[in-house]
């Protein structure tokens, strides 16, 4: 940025203002010193090592449970009761690997009725809840 100096001739400066430059420089120079020994230091992890060996071939069959209009519940496309689905989860949440739930309820059903299977699922220990749909015309 060109400046007049108020003395004589008038013209235009011709200096560059280094002083914002070396501030800049300073300032980084002193970053560096400050984080350049934290960047040699070494921290000691202990990782878990893969077994590639031990390969899952059958992964658990998801459970399919249906909640139609009118609450009735189906598990695996057979009728059971609240009492009954609750004693059936607990079962497979204690599982290893856990089965996913796959919640499947029709268009018309309350979502009270699916928010009420999905606390007892909750409650049950299920940790892997899924929801299926349906297309536009079933």
């Amino acid at each position: 940025m060109a400046m007049s100096t108020g003395g004589s001739g008038g013209g235009p400066m011709a200096e560059i203002n280094v002083t914002p430059l070396v501030d800049v420089m300073l300032v980084l120079l002193i970053i560096f010193m400050i984080t350049a020994p934290l960047m040699s230091h070494k921290i000691q992890i202990n990782l878990p090592q893969a077994n590639p060996n031990t390969v899952d071939t059958n992964p658990p069959t998801p459970i399919d449970l249906a909640v139609k209009e009118s609450g009735e519940l189906y598990w695996n496309d057979e009728p059971v009761t609240e009492a009954i689905l609750e004693a059936q989860l607990r079962v497979e949440a204690t599982k290893s690997p856990q089965p996913e739930l796959q919640i499947r309820a029709e268009k018309t059903t309350q979502y009270q009725k699916v928010a009420a299977v999905m606390a007892a699922a909750k409650r049950a220990g299920m940790v892997k809840i899924g929801f299926l749909t349906t297309g536009p015309n079933e």
